[in-house]
């Protein structure tokens, strides 16, 4: 992961880019990116759109991942521990006992 944080860096630095990415404005960013996203499933089937559009879908979520990553650098935060640590999080809010095969909010699973 750290090679790849450091390609994208290496890439933005080259072009100066840097004095664009504050966390407000990597945060739109990559909200846009997953709109973009999204527009590529907008009026189609799952089936049609994967058919269709597969690489303009790969494309946008590599740019959601871009941003992602650049946000997580800019903030300090390590994305890798940060995804373990909410899948734990996750893990005691949907025990598989009570989440298996629902589509239900935690709060909806009961007791």
């Amino acid at each position: 992961m750290e090679d790849l944080i450091q390609k994208i860096i290496e890439f933005r630095d080259q072009r100066n880019w840097k004095q664009y990415h504050n966390p407000k404005d990597l945060a739109i960013s990559l909200s846009l990116e997953a709109s973009e996203l999204l527009e590529n499933f907008q009026w189609k089937s799952n089936e049609e759109a994967l058919t269709e559009r597969f690489e303009q879908i790969r494309d946008e979520i590599a740019d959601v991942g871009i941003y992602l990553l650049l946000l997580a650098d800019d903030l300090g935060i390590d994305l890798e521990q940060t995804i373990l640590d909410k899948l734990q999080k996750n893990s005691e809010k949907y025990p598989v006992e009570k989440a298996y095969g629902s589509r239900l909010k935690y709060t909806e699973l009961g007791d």
